[in-house]
Order: structure tokens, then sequence, then C-alpha cells
């Protein structure tokens, strides 16, 4: 990966017995903290502390209750408290062990605790594989939004060991399927027919590594997603919303098929794709066993999106689907995005 900090995207088997020396190799650290959750802990935990070990660091452990509800500002000033408590340097080095919420907080400490530490960022489901690990957006969420807290901070190094996903509970790994179709929606047909022959039997190798080759391409043309990366928050608008309205109790990847299928309805509706392309976004998902509508109604989710990062002063960048494999950035006015929302429900 190219961008500030150029960096590796390990994709393979096996690779958490070799953690160790990895890290050695992409930073000079004698000490490491390790950041995990309830629900990632007890299955790793020990394996990654031990090759740690036989690397020769030094390593402690802050572990949090597993979910989304943690991803919040007291959290996230209990892990930078504890590495001050533990006497962390800056040239020390974090380890995020677990899923998009680990790794977005890991990655906002390795972003501010001392004005930056080394994080290396070690996905344990697929959306994390495929999504957040990569590209360096970290971030808490506020009581008035989703990630409305955060910074740029690119990793050391991304470890994805595929064994992990072999432990997920299937109703995750559905989950993360949502941004694996968002890519294919995106940029590449190909990946999408893969997805629409092969469903849940994906070949996750080949799978996990387009989507973040993809990505790679995205964050070496605009990192801070001012223009480009921004294609990326493809049905996170409405996604967002549907997350807040249901206090988190919708998981990310869920919203977020939801999101994408509200909006390729409103796209077909209004000329911007063919009817074929919205069924088949919205076929796909129900092929995966995601949802594609909620039961909340359109002023509800427009609240919500009021409060999106991406709203630009009292406009809206939408994105919408043109074919499969092509999308553009749709600029909307923030008076009009509740009838958008509408048009798709």
């Amino acid at each position: 990966m190219d961008a500030s900090r150029s960096y590796e995207v390990l994709i393979g088997r096996g690779l958490l017995a070799g953690l160790g020396q990895e890290v050695r190799r992409v930073c000079k650290a004698e000490k490491v903290a390790i950041v995990s959750d309830s629900n990632v802990w007890p299955l790793y935990g020990e394996a990654v502390k031990a090759s740690l070990g036989r690397a020769g660091l030094e390593v402690v452990r802050f572990v949090f209750p597993a979910g989304e509800e943690s991803k919040n500002g007291t959290v996230f000033l209990g892990l930078v408290d504890f590495l001050a408590r533990e006497q962390m340097t800056r040239s020390d080095c974090l380890v995020a062990l677990g899923g998009g919420v680990v790794g977005d907080l890991t990655g906002f400490a390795s972003a501010t605790y001392l004005r930056g530490i080394a994080c290396v960022q070690v996905p344990t489901t697929l959306l994390a594989a495929v999504d957040s690990s990569v590209g360096g957006k970290t971030a808490i969420d506020l009581p008035a939004g989703k990630n409305l807290c955060g910074a740029f901070c690119q990793p050391r190094l991304v470890v994805c060991d595929l064994d992990t996903l072999d432990t997920l509970p299937e109703d995750i790994f559905r989950d993360g399927c949502a941004e694996v179709i968002k890519y294919g929606i995106l940029y590449d047909e190909g990946l999408f027919r893969h997805l629409e022959e092969h469903r849940l039997r994906f070949d996750r190798e080949a799978v996990v590594a387009r989507c973040v080759e993809l990505k790679r391409d995205v964050v070496m043309e605009d990192e801070f997603d001012t223009g480009a990366r921004m294609k990326l928050n493809l049905g996170h608008t409405v996604g967002h919303g549907v997350e807040a309205q249901s206090r988190f109790t919708v998981s990310h990847g869920k919203a977020v098929a939801i999101g994408m299928a509200i909006v390729a309805r409103t796209a077909a509706g209004r000329g911007i794709c063919q009817p074929e392309v919205r069924d088949r976004i919205v076929g796909i998902l129900e092929r995966f066993g995601l949802p594609v509508g909620t039961a909340f109604g359109t002023d509800a989710l427009y609240r919500s999106a009021l409060s999106d990062k991406k709203r630009s002063g009292g406009r809206v960048d939408l994105i919408v689907p043109e074919r499969i494999g092509s999308c553009k950035i749709l600029p909307t006015p923030v008076g009009e995005l509740r009838t958008f929302i509408e048009e798709g429900l």
C-alpha cells in the first residue's frame, strides 16, 4: 500500500504464528500493547501474545467489551490512559487484534497517543480484512453520529490471517459480505459475477486480495477522502442512519446493505441506472441473507443522515450506481435528501 506511509498487506493462512517477527521487521519496538475485545481475545489473544514474546517483545494487553457500543470516548480514553500507565513510548507499537471496532479504536489511539505511535492491524473479521483495516481511516462514535471523531493514520503493516475467518459466526461473516459486494458494485463486475455464482462459498483468499487491491488503488489516488475515495461510502449515508436509529443493534454490514438497496432503488427510479442493475444489487444482497429494507421511516433516517460526516455545508455527496462496476458521486442538497431516501424505501 502506497500512501503517506507505505506498508504491506499480508494475506494468507497461518500468519499469526509469525506475527512477532513481522512486527520486529516493520518497527523498532521493545514493547507491544495488544488491543482486542472480549470475543476475539479468548480465541487468538494468547497465540498472538506468544508470537510477540518469541520475538523478544514485552507484551501488555487491553481488552474491552465487544460491540459497536464500545467505540466511544470513554473506552478510547481508557485505552490511551492504559498506554500512559504502561509507559508506552513513541518507539513502541500497538497491535489491533479484532474486527472493525478494535481497528478503529486502536488506530485512533495510534494517531493521537504521544502524537503518534506505530500500529499493526490484525483483522479477524471479513469486514475488517477487506475494508476497515486498510486505508488509514480511524474514528470513534459520538452520541450525535457514527465516526464523527477520528484521524487518518496509516498502519505500519496489515496481517490478515484467513484462518481467523473460519471461527466467525455465519451471521458476522455475512455482515462482511456486504462490504465485499460493495466493491463489486463500485469497481469490478467480474468480482460481482463471482459472488453471484458462488454466494457464501466464494474464493476467500482471491476475493479478500481483490478487495484490498481495489481499496489500495483508491487510497493511493485519494488518501484523505476528498474525491475518488468518497465512492467507498456507497450505502453508508443511509446505512449509518439505520445503525443510529437502531442504537447499533443493526450491524454495520446489514445497515450498509439496506443503504445500498435504497440507493439502487432510487437510482433506478430516477433513470440513473437500469432496473436490471437495481434488481441485481437487491438480488445479490438477498441471496447473501442480507436485509434490503428497514422499518425505520423516512423522517428518522433523514434526521440521522444530517449528522453524517460526509455532509459538506448544505450538501451531502451520495454514491449511486450507474451500472455494475461503475458508480458516480451525486452531490445532493440537504433539502432533497429526504425525498431521495423516501423514493428508495
